[in-house]
């Protein structure tokens, strides 16, 4: 694993923008951009387009590379601040950042030295590609471990067809990070990840993505035909990249989104019980109680989500590979899924109740319909029954705490 992101902030500042500026621009981009086109986002099933655009404009797109190459050498804990700040305007926005920094993330820690990747993530930083993912596959019913597509090696390069049953954002990405077997011959849990990129990719039979929520990542599923030359293949397995990079990033990222929502809900609720406090100076609103209720559940999801993601970071920032495939570290992170997911449902649900009539009301300034609609999102990504599946047998050999 070369160039983790976890490295110390002091180090090579003058590379790239700071992350403290890259922070400061998500939260602009929030409150000016996103936020001010979510509904939309949400009514049309649209791509966020402009909040996209400013993220490349402000080279938010290459937080995650390490300064080295000129990017911002971003760690977990503040690529999950990002998403947390842009989750409070616009989720699907935020899922799509968050989404983007796994794949650079998982090129970043596994490009193994390669002089082309490391070329390709310089391109990241000057042109802020943004980067779709492409793991899931009719087929496997869901595991991300196992494929049924496979690399064919061509003439010193490659072709790959895959059909997926979901890409994110990929009718818009620049290119794509994609799971398959190793070579015709390989077994379906022998992977590889292979960038793809744009002109070298067309999506065939393209789905549609008409959802309850998290309506504007358009992540329809597409049957990909894909080609490139070998240096695109990532050198280390998937299953190792899987481990120590796009799975606990996953958790961690996406839990940050999920905590921007209940968050912005949890600012809905107090304002409402603020301005019922002051219409009757001296008594306590009925929905303080509620409130006070659900603010300990949001508190207790911010806990879980940075706590975990201060850990994943300092295992990164040692390199301990080691503890980053533990037992124990594995369940900690699927754990850290679970809870924030239902967490997540639990605070958006009280605060509903907490603001009454007003937040059930599509045009009212306290509705919470794209708020709970996208909160319920959470729990079905890597459904939440197939990881309680996983952490039971993880426990019934797992001998420690």
């Amino acid at each position: 694993m070369k160039s983790p992101v976890g490295v110390p902030p002091e180090a090579g500042q003058e590379a790239g923008q700071t992350v403290a500026e890259l922070l400061r621009a998500v939260e602009r981009i929030g409150v000016e951009v996103a936020g001010p086109a979510a509904a939309d986002v949400d009514a049309r099933g649209r791509f966020p387009q402009e909040s996209i655009a400013a993220l490349k404009e402000a080279r938010v797109l290459s937080a995650a590379v390490p300064r080295a190459l000129g990017g911002a050498g971003a760690n977990p804990v503040e690529l999950a601040t990002q998403c947390v700040a842009l989750g409070q305007h616009c989720a699907s926005s935020a899922m799509i950042l968050a989404m983007h920094h796994i794949q650079v993330a998982s090129i970043a820690q596994h490009c193994g030295g390669s002089p082309e990747l490391e070329a390709y993530l310089r391109r990241v930083v000057d042109e802020q590609r943004l980067i779709a993912s492409v793991t899931s596959e009719v087929g496997p019913s869901g595991d991300m471990r196992q494929s049924v597509a496979c690399v064919t090696q061509v003439d010193g390069g490659f072709t790959l067809s895959k059909r997926a049953t979901t890409i994110s954002y990929g009718a818009y990405a620049e290119d794509l990070l994609i799971t398959a077997r190793r070579d015709p011959e390989a077994a379906p849990s022998n992977q590889v990840l292979v960038l793809v990129l744009g002109g070298d990719f067309s999506l065939e039979e393209p789905g549609t993505w008409d959802t309850l929520g998290m309506r504007g990542t358009c992540s329809a599923g597409a049957r990909v035909e894909a080609k490139g030359q070998a240096w695109q293949v990532l050198p280390e397995p998937f299953a190792g990249i899987a481990t120590t990079t796009m799975v606990p990033l996953s958790h961690v990222v996406w839990g940050a989104c999920w905590l921007g929502i209940a968050t912005d809900a949890a600012g809905k609720a107090r304002a409402v019980v603020r301005s019922k406090a002051r219409a009757q100076p001296g008594v306590a609103p009925a929905a303080a109680r509620r409130l006070s209720g659900l603010m300990t559940k949001l508190q207790l999801l911010r806990s879980e989500v940075f706590l975990a993601a201060r850990d994943y970071s300092d295992l990164l920032a040692r390199g301990d590979l080691e503890g980053l495939a533990s037992l124990s570290f594995v369940l900690r992170l699927n754990n850290l899924k679970l809870s924030a997911s239902q967490l997540t449902v639990e605070v958006v649900s009280e605060a509903l109740f907490a603001c009454g009539i007003g937040s059930y009301m599509n045009k009212s300034p306290f509705s919470l319909s794209r708020q709970l609609r996208d909160a319920y999102s959470a729990p079905l990504m890597i459904n939440n029954d197939r990881i309680h599946e996983t952490n039971a047998s993880i426990l019934s050999v797992f001998k420690g705490e």
